[in-house]
C-alpha cells in the first residue's frame, strides 16, 4: 500500500491476472507463485509454454518457476533493491528506457537517475551474487522483448526496507513505459484470499473505505453525515498498525478484537506477541475454531465459514466477487456481520444487519464501488474503480492518467537486512509456504486429504552445509535464531544455497515465527519476517 500509493496514487494491483496472456516478458520477484497462488501459476506456466511469454524470476531458492524460466537470478535475500535497481541502471546507461513515456507521464525524473549511479553492475553483484553477465541479459530482456509485467509477494515486502522495494519495482516498470498498458503493470500477489477486500474496506489505520483518508475534514464531515454522528466523533488523527498494537498491549492499549487472524503463530518474534497479548485488560478472539490466540482469550466468539455466509470478497486484481451460502451455519456460531452489528447495538448504535444492506452503504460510501451491486455480479465479478451503473469495471489502472497526476519516480539507497550473518549465527534463515497448507493452518491442518500429503514442518538445508554440520536426511534438527529455538526435521536440498535455510510457517508444533524478526519497516510498519540471523544444530 504505502509503495504503490506514494508512487502511483493508487496502492492496488495495476492490472489483471488474464493479462498474463498478453505479456511479452514477466519478472516474478519474492513470489513461489505455484505453490503460493497455485491457480495464477498454472497460468503463467501455461502463457510461457504456449503463449511465447519470457520469464525472469528472481529468487534466493530454485522454485518451480526458477526451473521454467528463461533467466534465474539466485539473488542474495534481503538484496532485492540492489537487484531492481542495478537492472535499471543498466536499462538507463544502455539507453533502453521509455525517455517519451518518463516526460509525459512522471515527474522527478533527475533525481531518481542520479540515485541510480550508485547501483553499477559491479557494485550489484557484490550485494546480491548475480554475475554482472546475468543483470546485462535480465535488463536487455525486459527492455527489449515488448510489454512487461512485473509480480511480486511478500517476499519482497516483509523486509526493514520493503517499502523502498516497492519503489524499486514500481521504478523499473515506469521507465520502461510498462504502467497503464494491457500486460503490463505492477502486480502484487495479495497474501490471503480477501486482503485486497479488507484494503478497500478500510481495514487500515490511515483509510476509511476505498482508500479515503481519515485525516482529511471533508472525508470525516461526508461519513459523519451518513452515520448520523457529530464529526467530533470521527477522529482525524490515524489509529495503529498491528506492529504498533502489539508492543502496546497492556501499557495505552487494554482491549484487542482479534478476528481472522491467529497472531500467536502468524506475527515475528511470537514469543514476544504472546506475552504482549497476556498483559491486556480484555482479549476477544472471534474465529472458526479455537486457536492459539483464542487459548489466551477473555472471550471467543464462534464465527461462520466462507461457506457459511452470503457477501462479497475482493480478490487480487481489484475483483469484486459475490459468494453465496451453500451450507446451513453450524448452531451458535453467527456471521461477522451480525456479531459486530450486535455488539455496536450495545452501545447506541445501529448497523445494517444483512450482506444486501451493507453493501449499499459500501456503494455509498466507497466510490470506486458505487456501480458494482449484487445483481451485476452475480455471475461474473467485477474490478473496481466502478463508479456508475454502465462502467463494466476497470480492467486495468492508470491508462491515461495515474492517480495521483504524474507518477513519482523516487530516488533509492540500499538498506541492507537488519541481521546478517556472522561467528555465532552463520545462516540466514527465511520462511514461505508450501502448496499443502495455507497460512498458519486453520483450515487446510483440518483437511485430511492435505494433511496426509504433508502434515509437519521441515527446514532445507544445502548438502554441502548438511554434511559440514554432519545432517542427515530426517534428522532431527534445532534451528535457533535470537528469538528462540524451534525442533523440526532436516531436508537436504539444493533448493537453497550455501549458508541459507528455509522453512515453512504452517505447523503450531514447529512455531516458526518464533523465530522470525520483528524489525520494522518505518513507513509500513512490517516486520521482516523473510531474512534474520540463525544457527542450526544436530539433536
Amino acid at each position: 500500500m504505502a509503495g504503490l500509493a506514494t508512487t502511483l496514487g493508487s496502492g492496488a494491483m495495476t492490472n489483471s491476472l488474464e493479462e498474463i496472456f498478453k505479456s511479452n516478458v514477466a519478472l516474478l520477484i519474492g513470489t513461489n507463485t505455484t505453490e503460493a497462488h497455485p491457480v495464477f501459476g498454472s497460468m503463467i506456466k501455461q502463457a510461457a509454454k504456449n503463449h511465447g511469454l519470457k520469464l525472469i524470476v528472481c529468487d534466493p531458492r530454485r522454485i518451480e518457476l526458477a526451473e521454467r524460466a528463461d533467466i534465474w537470478l539466485q539473488l542474495r535475500h534481503g538484496s532485492d533493491t540492489a537487484l531492481l535497481c542495478g537492472l535499471q541502471h543498466i536499462i538507463l546507461r544502455e539507453g533502453w528506457h521509455n525517455q517519451r513515456y518518463i516526460d509525459e507521464r512522471c515527474e522527478n525524473f533527475d533525481a531518481y537517475c542520479a540515485s541510480m549511479d550508485w547501483f553499477t553492475p559491479a557494485r550489484v553483484e557484490e550485494l546480491t551474487g548475480i554475475s554482472q553477465r546475468d543483470q546485462y541479459a535480465a535488463a536487455e530482456m525486459l527492455a527489449k522483448s515488448g510489454r512487461g509485467a512485473l509480480y511480486y509477494c511478500l517476499g519482497v515486502t516483509e523486509h526493514c526496507h520493503g517499502v523502498d522495494n516497492v519503489k524499486a519495482c514500481v521504478n523499473l516498470q515506469l521507465i520502461l513505459g510498462n504502467v497503464g498498458v494491457e500486460g503490463g503493470g505492477v502486480n502484487p500477489l495479495r497474501g490471503q484470499n480477501n486482503v485486497q477486500g479488507a484494503c478497500d474496506m478500510g481495514a487500515l489505520p490511515n483509510y476509511y473505505t476505498g482508500y479515503q483518508r481519515v485525516d482529511r475534514s471533508e472525508v470525516r464531515a461526508r461519513f459523519a453525515r451518513s452515520w448520523g454522528v457529530d464529526e467530533s466523533a470521527l477522529s482525524l488523527v490515524p489509529g495503529l498498525t498491528e506492529t504498533q498494537m502489539i508492543p502496546a498491549c497492556g501499557g495505552e492499549l487494554k482491549a484487542l478484537y482479534v478476528t481472522g487472524e491467529n497472531p500467536v503463530i502468524s506475527e515475528a518474534n511470537a514469543n514476544l506477541v504472546r506475552a504482549s497479548l497476556q498483559k491486556l485488560d480484555l482479549l476477544i478472539v472471534e474465529d472458526l475454531f479455537i486457536n492459539e490466540t483464542a487459548e489466551l482469550a477473555h472471550v471467543v466468539l464462534p464465527a461462520l465459514s466462507f461457506a457459511e455466509k452470503q457477501g462479497t470478497f475482493t480478490n487480487t486484481e481489484r475483483r469484486v466477487q459475490l459468494s453465496n451460502r451453500a451450507i446451513k451455519p453450524l448452531e451458535g456460531a453467527r456471521a461477522d456481520y451480525e456479531i459486530v452489528a450486535e455488539l455496536a447495538a450495545r452501545f447506541g448504535h445501529h448497523f445494517p444487519r444483512t450482506p444486501d444492506g451493507l453493501f449499499a452503504e459500501i456503494r455509498r460510501l466507497t466510490p470506486i464501488y458505487s456501480g458494482i451491486s449484487y445483481e451485476r455480479i452475480r455471475e461474473v465479478g467485477l474490478q473496481w474503480p466502478c463508479p456508475d451503473e454502465m462502467h463494466p469495471g476497470t480492467k486495468f489502472l492508470h491508462q491515461n492518467v495515474f492517480t495521483r497526476g504524474k507518477a513519482l519516480l523516487s530516488p533509492l539507497t540500499y538498506t541492507p537486512s537488519a541481521e546478517v550473518p556472522d561467528a555465532e549465527w552463520p545462516f540466514l534463515l527465511s520462511s514461505g509456504r508450501i502448496l499443502e497448507h495455507y497460512d498458519v493452518g486453520a483450515m487446510s491442518r483440518r483437511a485430511p486429504v492435505l494433511t496426509e500429503i504433508t502434515n509437519a514442518g521441515f527446514v532445507e538445508i544445502h548438502p554441502d552445509d548438511a554434511a559440514h554440520l554432519g545432517i542427515c536426511d530426517g534428522d532431527r534438527v534445532r534451528i535457533v535464531t535470537r528469538r528462540g529455538a524451534v525442533t523440526t526435521s532436516a531436508r537436504i536440498a539444493t533448493a537453497v544455497k550455501p549458508g541459507t535455510l528455509f522453512v515453512s510457517f504452517h505447523f503450531a508444533e514447529e512455531p516458526m515465527n518464533q523465530l522470525t524478526n520483528d524489525a520494522l519497516d518505518p513507513i509500513a510498519q512490517i516486520p521482516e519476517l523473510k531474512v534474520c540471523a540463525a544457527r542450526i544444530e544436530r539433536i
